[in-house]
């Protein structure tokens, strides 16, 4: 019997994709472990490999489709032995989200008697999440739809079909109520419409400032001997180019290490104390920000941090990145030094506990041993999750990290 294929979740957010590219076509053989498709995801594109093994007898969503739910059929793989007959009386629920949109209300037009009849009972109307998008930015009614989907489930195409009848009402009353004469007030803009990582960082970073109780923390230090020793290291290893966020990636992983109270999160019954050193680098893309992790960052040397990062940070860049490369982390840096900011708070990344925001180095007059000097200085700021970690753990933290920054030499031990 023809096997379905789904739509997959290639990250835990992730309820519905964009089909971004098939890389097999009808008729093509298929292996397991072979490429199918590209999938854009709310964090990168991704490659979905095929499970099973056959031929690929159907495309039952075309490339460039874009909001297709999670568990959605895709396509349609024919085992050993047959052939495109199996096709024929093949029935499934893809072949209406497939179709080209309904243009005329006539077959929505029974559906207000049977959705009533279930509002009536009270009984859950079910719709796919596009469906239901689609319906609310359109003021459609799901109780008033027939569902074409599996077990009656209201789909895309059930929305778009249903446009016309919504909007029958309207041109008898527009030409009297619009006010086409009426200037649009503010200045002229373009919508780019939100990507999929978009919506996700908004959500996340919402949810961040509203429900946990930030406080931060600033701290200023001396970067000259950390400058001194990195182009003395990048002189000596022409093929490695060490960056000042690569001493900082070090310097935080060993200040966890020595403070690890700071490498924890929040939970409904607990803290939670990580026990490897996992650092989440804040690195910005086209379609926005995302944190690919360093992973035991703390028992990894600079020339290996700065191989990592390079090359995680170009995989972010091509929305490359898999989901392993950017999940979990237990501590993140946010670095916005290279654009000449002095100094800024950064949102905490959930569940993390804090964030470290790293400013730019400058050149600023300080006293030392009472005397007026010029020394090389990094404003850096530390937000903390209360619920978490004190302001007493966040200062050790950060007084950890000024020994290693400070004194470069330590991280080498």
């Amino acid at each position: 019997m023809p096997i379905q294929i789904l739509m997959p979740a290639l990250s835990p957010t992730m309820t519905e994709g964009n089909l971004a590219k098939w890389l097999k076509k009808e008729g093509d053989s298929v292996k397991s472990g072979d490429i199918l498709a590209e999938i854009e995801t709310d964090k990168a594109t991704m490659e979905f490999e095929a499970v099973d093994e056959g031929r690929l007898g159907k495309i039952l969503v075309p490339a460039g489709t874009q909001g297709v739910a999670v568990n959605q059929p895709i396509a349609v793989l024919l085992e050993e032995g047959e052939d495109d007959s199996a096709l024929a009386n093949l029935k499934t629920p893809a072949a209406a989200p497939a179709a080209a949109p309904v243009t005329t209300p006539a077959p929505a037009a029974p559906a207000p008697v049977q959705a009533a009849a279930l509002a009536a009972k009270g009984e859950r109307v079910f719709a796919t999440p596009l469906a239901k998008r689609i319906a609310k930015d359109r003021g459609i009614d799901l109780n008033s739809l027939k569902g074409s989907g599996p077990h009656g489930r209201i789909v895309k195409a059930d929305v778009e079909g249903a446009k016309p009848a919504a909007a029958a009402p309207a041109p008898a009353a527009t030409p009297a109520i619009a006010p086409a004469a009426v200037p649009a007030i503010g200045p002229a803009y373009t919508e780019v419409p939100l990507s999929s990582m978009r919506k996700v960082i908004a959500r996340r970073l919402t949810e961040a400032k509203q429900t946990i109780p930030h406080f931060y923390l600033t701290v200023d230090y001396k970067l000259d001997k950390l400058l001194a020793l990195r182009a003395d290291l990048n002189g000596r290893t022409p093929e490695v180019k060490l960056s000042v966020n690569d001493f900082i990636i070090r310097a935080c992983a060993l200040a966890l290490r020595k403070v690890p109270g700071a490498n924890a999160s929040f939970t409904e019954t607990a803290i939670r104390l990580y026990s490897e050193v996992d650092i989440s680098v804040a690195v910005a893309t086209p379609a926005g920000l995302i944190t690919p992790v360093i992973k035991h960052a703390d028992q990894k040397g600079l020339a290996t941090i700065s191989a990592e990062m390079k090359a995680l940070g170009q995989k972010a860049k091509d929305g490359k990145l898999k989901p392993e490369e950017y999940q979990g982390g237990s501590f993140s840096i946010s670095n916005l030094g290279m654009f000449g900011v002095k100094d800024f708070a950064a949102v905490i990344n959930p569940p993390q506990g804090c964030i470290l925001a790293v400013g730019a180095g400058e050149q600023r007059p300080v006293v030392v041993d009472g005397a007026l000097a010029v020394a090389t200085v990094m404003s850096c700021t530390l937000s903390v999750d209360h619920r978490v970690v004190d302001g007493a753990i966040g200062a050790e933290f950060l007084q950890a990290l000024r020994g290693l920054i400070e004194d470069p030499l330590t991280m080498l031990l």
